[in-house]
């Protein structure tokens, strides 16, 4: 029971790992000239079919996009299997990967609290920190604590500034649809199937109607409601439209992380 205990105290690091070293790949990519590119959907149709013994076969989504290609500069438009479904006119983006793998589509980047070098890392060091706490080596286990409370707080104080500089202005959006999407079926062992509901809003930028499906989300069916308005940012600098803004809560969150960090390293003092 111990060694099985011992074992479960990787699970948080390596899931952290994982998910921001698959946020870096991302990232570096957005770094290459011409590796991306904006696109706007023209249409999707949901691609579904099933064998006669009810076997799902295919499962996907056909997504036309429109877009300037960076290598030729002719706008082109080009077709897409995607796992997601996006809205007519949603602002998409279309990545060219490297030795010569095919252009894909996805979302807009999402808008990361911590970067995905901190959360890679920092899910480095919680494996760290578990592997030193099995050999029972104390001071290193707790420089790693150290360090991962110190690294979250100083990047959700970074995103707070950083997003605070932009002077965000607010735009208002009306919910129009209700995009949602199955996360699990309901088993002999779990009652219900569990959705996650996203907001479809129609919004006004520089005269044109834009349309787009918003990665903010819940699990309860009446937290957005079509009809209702509700807030999104326009960075004036880069014409990019954000989700969130500058949060007090983040701000006092990574504040408190900042000083947990700098008391245990101050603690660290104690057991040497």
């Amino acid at each position: 029971m111990k060694d099985f205990s011992q074992l479960l105290l990787y699970i948080p690091g390596i899931i952290i790992f994982l998910v921001g070293s698959g946020q870096v790949r991302s990232w570096i990519r957005l770094l290459k000239k011409d590796a991306s590119t904006p696109a706007s959907v023209v249409s999707c149709v949901h691609i579904h079919k099933k064998d006669k013994k009810d076997r799902e076969v295919y499962n996907y989504y056909n997504v036309m996009a429109e877009f300037t290609d960076p290598h030729t500069k002719h706008k082109v438009r080009q077709s897409f299997k995607s796992p997601t479904e996006f809205a007519q006119g949603q602002t998409v983006r279309i990545f060219w990967g490297s030795g010569g793998e095919q252009a894909q589509i996805t979302e807009k980047e999402n808008e990361a609290v911590i970067h995905p070098l901190v959360m890679m890392f920092g899910g480095a060091l919680l494996i760290l920190l578990a592997l030193f706490e099995n050999q029972g080596k104390e001071v290193p286990a707790m420089l790693c604590l150290t360090a991962v409370l110190i690294g979250g707080g100083a990047s959700l104080l970074a995103n707070y500034i950083i997003l605070k500089r932009k002077n965000l202005q607010t735009i208002s959006a009306e919910i129009v649809e209700l995009y949602t999407r199955q996360i699990s079926k309901e088993t002999k062992i779990l009652r219900g199937s569990k959705y996650t509901y996203y907001p479809v809003v129609k919004y006004e930028l520089d005269g044109k109607e834009n349309i787009r499906r918003c990665n903010i989300n819940s699990s309860g069916s009446n937290t957005f409601k079509v009809g209702d308005t509700m807030n999104l940012y326009l960075d004036p600098a880069t014409g990019a439209v954000l989700e969130k803004k500058a949060s007090l809560t983040a701000l006092l969150f990574g504040a408190a992380l900042l000083i947990a960090g700098v008391l245990a390293g101050v603690s660290i003092l104690s057991v040497l």
